[in-house]
C-alpha cells in the first residue's frame, strides 16, 4: 500500500475539524447581510445544484430503487444539516456569539456516548467516558469567558434554545446514520441528504415571518461560497466518510475540539484575544479527544 494512501487517511480527522469549526465563522461573515433561514435556504439551493451537477458528471450510483436507503439518508442529512444548521444560524443570528454557540453544540459527543450505548449497542470503555468529561472540561475553559459575558440578555431563551435545537439535531443525526445508513455513496448520498433541507427550510422561514430578502456584498458572496464549497461538500464528504469508518463516539469526540479551533480563528481573523485560561482548556479537550479516540 503506498505511504500516501496510508497516512492521509489518519489526517481526515484533523482536517473536518478545522473546516467544521469555519462554519461559525462564515455564518458570522454572512449573517448581517440576510435572515438565519433565508441564508440556509440560499446555500441548500447552490449546494443541490453543484451536487447534482457532480452526480451527472461522475454517473454516481444511486441506491437501490424502492429500497430504505433513499429515506434513511434522507433522515439522516435532515437531521444533521437542517435540524443542526438551522439552529445554529438561528442562534448567531438572535444574537448569541458563535463561541457560545460552539460551546452548546460541543455537548454533543457526551449525549452520543450515551445513545450510542442505548441505541446502537456500542461500548463505551471508562477510559472513553474519561476523556469525554475532559473535553467538555477543556470547552468549557477556552469559552468560559464567552459564556460569561453572554449569558445576561432579556432574550436568552430565544438564543439558546434553538442552539440546543441544534445540539440535538447533530447528535440524533450522527446515531441515525450511523445505525440505518453508514455507508453510501458520497455524491448521491449528499444529494439526497440536503433534498428535504431545501423546502423545509423555505417553509420554516416563511413560517417565521423571514422577508426572504439578501444584501449581495462582497462579505456575504464570500461567506455563502465558502459555506457552500468547503463547508456543505468538503467537510460534509469528510463527516460521511468518518461515520462510515469509526464508531460514532469516536466521530462525536471530534466535536469537542471545534470551539478551541473555532476561538483559535476568532482570534486571528478578528483579534479576539485566547486568555491562558483558553490555552489550558484546548490543551484539555485535545487530551480528552486522544482519549476518547483510543
Amino acid at each position: 500500500m503506498p505511504v500516501a494512501t496510508r497516512f492521509f487517511p489518519q489526517l481526515y480527522p484533523w482536517l473536518f475539524v478545522a473546516l467544521w469549526s469555519t462554519g461559525f465563522i462564515g455564518a458570522k461573515y454572512g449573517l448581517p447581510d440576510a435572515q438565519p433561514l433565508t441564508f440556509l435556504s440560499l446555500r441548500y439551493a447552490l449546494v443541490l445544484l453543484l451536487m447534482g451537477a457532480i452526480v451527472l458528471w461522475t454517473r454516481a450510483p444511486w441506491p437501490a430503487r424502492g429500497s430504505r436507503a433513499w429515506g434513511h439518508i434522507a433522515v439522516s442529512g435532515l437531521l444533521v444539516h437542517g435540524v443542526y444548521l438551522g439552529g445554529v444560524f438561528m442562534a448567531i443570528g438572535h444574537g448569541l456569539p458563535a463561541g457560545i454557540t460552539a460551546l452548546l453544540v460541543g455537548l454533543q459527543p457526551l449525549l452520543t456516548a450515551l445513545g450510542a450505548g442505548l441505541f446502537l449497542g456500542e461500548r463505551v470503555r471508562p477510559a472513553q467516558w474519561l476523556g469525554l468529561l475532559l473535553g467538555l472540561i477543556g470547552v468549557s475553559l477556552v469559552l468560559a469567558h464567552k459564556v460569561a459575558a453572554g449569558l445576561g440578555g432579556a432574550a436568552l431563551l430565544a438564543m439558546l434554545l434553538p442552539a440546543f435545537v441544534a445540539l440535538l439535531g447533530i447528535t440524533a443525526g450522527t446515531l441515525y446514520q450511523k445505525r440505518f445508513c453508514p455507508a453510501f455513496d458520497l455524491r448521491t448520498g449528499s444529494l439526497i441528504q440536503f433534498l428535504p433541507c431545501l423546502p423545509l427550510t423555505l417553509l420554516a422561514a416563511w413560517a417565521g415571518g423571514e422577508s426572504l430578502q439578501v444584501h449581495w456584498s462582497g462579505q456575504f458572496v464570500f461567506a455563502l461560497g465558502w459555506l457552500v464549497l468547503v463547508l456543505s461538500l468538503g467537510a460534509v464528504s469528510l463527516l460521511n466518510v468518518l461515520i462510515r469508518q469509526g464508531s460514532a463516539v469516536h466521530v462525536a469526540s471530534l466535536f469537542y475540539l471545534v470551539p478551541p479551533t473555532t476561538a483559535v480563528f476568532a482570534w486571528t481573523l478578528f483579534g479576539e484575544t485566547l486568555h491562558g485560561l483558553a490555552l489550558a482548556g484546548m490543551g484539555v479537550a485535545v487530551a480528552g479527544v486522544w482519549l476518547a479516540r483510543r
